[in-house]
């Protein structure tokens, strides 16, 4: 498959539909001096060629009273096991990511809870996993960085 080539009228309206995913396609239109159509033909094809994929939302979790964050580091008795563990772990709703990795942990996890009681129950929930050996926590005290526009126009200077 021919790799798919952005312009700049692409570059920016991924940067307008990162910066709010619902911006209607006629205001995005209107600060690019183009047509409506063009920009739906435009998002269209960048959605075929797998560019974009479906749109998300961002919630504040503060707001939500889940505002504390802990990062989890699961040991496994065995790797074989990543499969049976990633499974139980997906039946853990505040376990909002999870990532196999090479080197000190074999899955790593980011947590959303209310509190540091609640954190305590889900990482005892995660080290009661068949499976899991051990676990290690680190806590978040602040996100200080979450940008993701800051990528996308790195990427774009490289093509």
């Amino acid at each position: 498959m021919a790799k798919f080539k952005l312009d700049e009228v692409d570059h920016q309206i991924l940067d307008m539909l990162i910066e709010n995913t619902r911006t209607p396609f006629t205001d995005i239109a209107k600060k690019l001096l183009i047509s409506a159509g063009t920009v739906h033909v435009r998002v269209k094809k960048m959605e075929e060629a797998g560019i974009i994929e479906g749109s998300s939302l961002t919630l504040d979790y503060k707001k939500l009273g889940y505002s504390f964050i802990a990062y989890v580091g699961i040991y496994l008795q065995n790797t074989s096991q990543t499969k049976f563990v990633l499974q139980r772990i997906k039946e853990i709703p505040f376990v909002t990511v999870a990532h196999i990795t090479t080197g000190k942990f074999n899955i790593f996890c980011k947590v959303r809870a209310k509190d540091t009681n609640h954190a305590k129950d889900i990482i005892f929930q995660l080290d009661d996993i068949d499976g899991v050996y051990r676990t290690e926590t680190m806590i978040s005290l602040e996100e200080s960085i979450n940008d993701k526009k800051r990528l996308m126009h790195s990427i774009f200077q490289e093509m």
